[in-house]
Parts: structure tokens; sequence; C-alpha cells
């Protein structure tokens, strides 16, 4: 008859020690595999771009590097969460203080044929003066939202009219130009601005 293991045996036997150490090696390599995928993720998202400013300034990718960068993809005619959004990230940028000019901060239309670059300019009088509205041709910004992975599509609405249902999540890059995350604005002010810090 087998000789039944005590309980330190069995947490010794080389098949208990297989197993242990086994499922902890697969452990970490499905977290470590599940940390690729998300750096995989970030760098996929981004890529190159060439639009202008409301003043006619040309700002590509390359702006992107050397300070952080915080993204919002929306249109002038939006009804709500665009200007709702913008009226929080002006409330960051004014906590921030004289760091606001450390920070590259865009408005990007997702409606380039009504968001000309003096609607733009028009529009951001009503925010913070460190806000930039990009726009260009519907082809340029075509590029720019798939490699930025946004979403952005015209309903038509009455009498010939259309709004455009779109992304409306902030994006935050670091100094690299590399995707970091969303930018959550929905939580107490000062502690949207020390997140955003730890990115100077």
């Amino acid at each position: 008859m087998a000789k039944k293991l005590s309980r330190r045996s069995r947490l010794t036997h080389p098949l208990a020690l297989a197993a242990m150490f086994g499922g902890s090696l697969l452990v970490g390599l499905w977290l470590m595999l599940g940390a690729l995928g998300s750096m995989r993720a970030a760098a996929a998202i981004g890529g190159p771009f060439h639009l202008e400013d409301q003043q006619g300034i040309s700002v590509t990718e390359a702006a992107l590097k050397g300070r952080p960068t915080i993204l919002f993809f929306g249109f002038t005619h939006c009804p709500d969460i665009c200007p709702t959004t913008l009226f929080e990230i002006s409330e960051m940028l004014r906590a921030l203080g004289p760091d606001a000019d450390r920070l590259n901060t865009w408005f990007v239309s997702v409606d380039p044929e009504r968001d000309t670059r003096a609607v733009m300019a028009e529009y951001l009088t009503g925010f913070d003066p460190h806000i930039r509205g990009l726009t260009g041709t519907p082809d340029e910004l075509k590029s720019l939202l798939q490699g930025y992975k946004v979403y952005a599509r015209k309903v038509p609405l009455a009498a010939g009219d259309y709004t455009v249902d779109h992304t409306a999540s902030v994006y935050l890059m670091n100094r690299e130009g590399t995707f970091v995350s969303s930018f959550n604005l929905k939580r107490p002010l000062q502690a949207a601005v020390a997140d955003l810090r730890r990115f100077f």
C-alpha cells in the first residue's frame, strides 16, 4: 500500500515543486505577454501627420517631441461634449499656472469641411489661450484619425445639416511623443494636475 505523504512532504515532493514553479513561470509569462501587448497597443497609436493651427502655423508629429501633449478630437459645431471637455482642459491649464507653457494642448477637428482655421480661431477664443486648434484637408485628417485610432462619422440631420459622432477621449502623449493613455478629466482638478505634472 502506498505511503501517504505528509503536508510537508507533498510541498517538497519533486512533482509538487515542478507544478508550483511551473505555475509561477506560466503566471510570469502571462504577465509579461500582457505587458508587451499593452506596449504594442500604445506604440500602434500615433504616426506622421501634417496639419495647421488656427494661425496657419504648420504642425507635424515632430512637435510632439520635448514636452507632453494633450490631444482632444472634436468639432466646433458639437453641442455639449466638446465645449464641456475644452472647459475642463482650460480649468486644468489654469491650475497648472506657468507650467501650462510646458505642455502641448491641441484640439483636433474631426470636421474639416466646416472647421476652417478662421472658424477654429473664433471658437477657441472662449477657452484657454494655450489650446491650439488643428485642422487640415479631409485626407490629412483622415490619416491622422486612423493613426490615432479615432472614430469619426458624419450623421445627417434635418434640412441637410449634419453632426459628427466621434471618439471623445482625451489622449496623453509623453515627451518622446509616445501614447501613454487616455487622460481622465472626470476627477478632482488637483488630482488631474498632479498626474499630468509627472510627465513634465
